[in-house]
């Protein structure tokens, strides 16, 4: 089999179109086709199928394309293995991120690009739904993710998950809010509260619905905002709560926004490194993954000027 042909294959399982996969690869649709059907006269069984106007991949084809990701691995391996004797880090590593997560990270990636012997990163912010990071790493080497702990898990079966933070999402108000005095929140205390939350399809706006679930009453949101910081400077200036992340998001104490943390449900957000697993294997994309938990890891305390109570 064609080592190409099993990447387009895997391609259009990532990507769910014959457009989006050219795309993906800087060819043409029809040389996608092409590619497509000299693998399929390899096999008896069919590997894609038609879906109204879309081609998505059978079962068969999807286990072929699992086995490709085997395939593309041992080929990186041995080109690394070459580049090892050259140093390994001569290659630019691209990241991206979503916002909160790339104002906790690209700053001191950015630093580090100074330091000897560590590789050029394009960081590029990527807010995108949560289902929609695992297609992310076709463009990526290293995809900064988010999910929460209620929602399902990441296709291991196709990529490498490597976490970052496991952080809680605790409930942000002004410090004169009549909840401020508590030093933890039940979903039955929020009702009749006002929200600022995120658009649907962006956590924490399934945790705040998984809020409203657990107190038994709907939550009114007022403001749809992705931008964390956004929301923390409006959160200061009226009364309406959000949720936001308790480490990786910097409130300056002037704008008296405190944090509280909210018993009952699962309110932990993970932020995870979602990467192919063939480009683990580079000595480049390791150096950047091992930054990467450093930073975190300084991330994880207590920060001042939330009086967080726990």
């Amino acid at each position: 089999m064609d080592p190409y042909q099993l990447s387009v294959l895997r391609e259009l399982g990532d990507h769910g179109s014959v457009a989006a996969t050219a795309r993906a690869l800087g060819i043409s649709p029809s040389a996608v086709s092409q590619s497509l059907a000299v693998l399929q006269r390899k096999f008896k069984a069919p590997l894609t199928q038609k879906r109204g106007r879309t081609v998505e991949l059978t079962d068969a084809g999807q286990a072929l394309a699992v086995a490709a990701i085997a395939v593309s691995e041992a080929i990186t391996r041995a080109e690394a293995t070459v580049d090892e004797f050259v140093g390994g880090v001569d290659r630019v590593v691209r990241v991206s991120a979503f916002h909160s997560a790339a104002v906790t990270f690209f700053p001191e990636l950015a630093a580090l690009e100074q330091s000897e012997g560590f590789p050029v990163v394009e960081c590029v912010d990527e807010d995108v739904e949560r289902v929609s990071f695992p297609a992310l790493t076709a463009s990526y080497d290293i995809v900064i993710g988010h999910r929460m702990s209620h929602t399902p898990p990441w296709p291991r079966d196709r990529l490498a998950v490597l976490s970052l933070l496991r952080e809680p999402m605790d409930v942000a108000m002004h410090a004169s809010h009549e909840l401020a005095g508590r030093s933890v929140l039940r979903p039955s205390d929020l009702v009749e509260t006002t929200w600022i939350s995120t658009h649907t399809g962006f956590s924490p706006a399934d945790t705040l619905d998984a809020v409203a679930a657990a107190a038994g009453h709907p939550m009114r949101v007022v403001h749809r905002i992705n931008d964390f910081s956004t929301t923390a400077a409006m959160v200061s200036k009226g009364g309406h709560l959000a949720l936001l992340p308790r480490h990786t998001v910097h409130i300056p104490a002037a704008e008296n926004v405190v944090l509280r943390p909210l018993e009952g449900l699962q309110t932990v957000r993970h932020v995870d490194m979602l990467i192919r697993p063939e480009r683990v294997v580079h000595r480049a994309v390791a150096v950047v993954i091992d930054a990467l938990r450093r930073i975190a890891q300084s991330h994880v305390h207590e920060p001042t000027g939330r009086n967080i109570s726990v």
